[in-house]
């Protein structure tokens, strides 16, 4: 989870270029600066071994012969819950803070200040992702994820419904905190749910589900938008995807905390 917690790293450079780039050199210049980073994980792609546990595990078979594994009887119930899970959370997270800066010009700021609001609110990622790597071996990665995740839907039904900068910045801020925190116990609990040999399969195919989420996500604020749906309409809907992972996390999922890993 501390590993994760760079993601915070990223989201906070991101929201500076934001505040500082685009105002003066506009968001192609921005968007050239933030694509730096993928050449270092192209490099981290040709380099980076795999686990020794995974090399010894590993057999002759073919990519078809996990993906089967990963749907077979005795990891269904795992896959479902995290399918369900990944798609309603990259929805929700790519369609509310992809769109928080238009949200706060929405609400009657400046972009400029929307820049600055919308990096304050950012601030609070890194606390939420160190708060939950603090509880997650204590309480339980179950726990942690339900806790967060209701923590992110509310927040995100307070932000919809504030017009206060005082009730924006607040329910932003517990945004933040509350859904990074969700996001590296879900990184935690993912490869938790499967035995070496099909771990990386089965994880990968739920984050690879999620992203769709993440590309519908974005596409459909802009289409209530553009049909005047209210902002308060829409992060009500990301409140209901979010409740919804909730579900499937608390009905389906098992804890996983002080196992040990096939």
């Amino acid at each position: 989870m501390l590993l994760e917690s760079f993601w915070a790293g990223g989201w906070l450079l991101a929201a500076l270029i934001s505040y500082f780039v685009i105002p003066v050199y506009g968001w192609r210049t921005a968007l050239w600066l933030a694509a730096i980073p993928a050449l270092y994980a192209i490099y981290l792609r040709l380099r980076l071994p795999d686990s020794p546990r995974f090399a010894a595990a590993q057999k002759e078979e073919t990519v078809w012969s996990n993906i089967v594994k990963v749907w077979s009887a005795p990891h269904r119930k795992e896959t479902v819950m995290l399918w369900l899970l990944w798609f309603c959370v990259v929805f929700s997270y790519y369609g509310m803070f992809l769109w928080l800066p238009s949200v706060m010009v929405m609400k009657g700021f400046s972009l400029i200040k929307s820049f600055e609001y919308v990096l304050i609110m950012t601030l609070a990622q890194l606390p939420g992702y160190f708060s939950a790597a603090w509880l997650i071996e204590r309480a339980g990665r179950k726990f942690v994820l339900v806790a967060y995740l209701l923590g992110t839907a509310l927040s995100a039904y307070f932000f919809g419904t504030a017009e206060s900068l005082v009730g924006l910045m607040a329910s932003g801020i517990f945004l933040s905190f509350f859904n990074l925190g969700a996001w590296g116990a879900l990184y935690a609990y993912t490869p938790e749910q499967y035995p070496t040999s099909i771990r990386a399969t089965g994880a990968g195919m739920a984050a690879a589900f999620g992203r769709i989420g993440g590309i519908f996500g974005p596409l459909l604020v802009g289409s209530l938008v553009a049909q005047g749906v209210s902002v308060t309409a829409i992060f009500t809907l990301f409140c209901l995807s979010v409740l919804v992972a909730v579900l499937a996390v608390a009905v389906l999922g098992s804890e996983t905390k002080q196992q040990e890993l096939a």
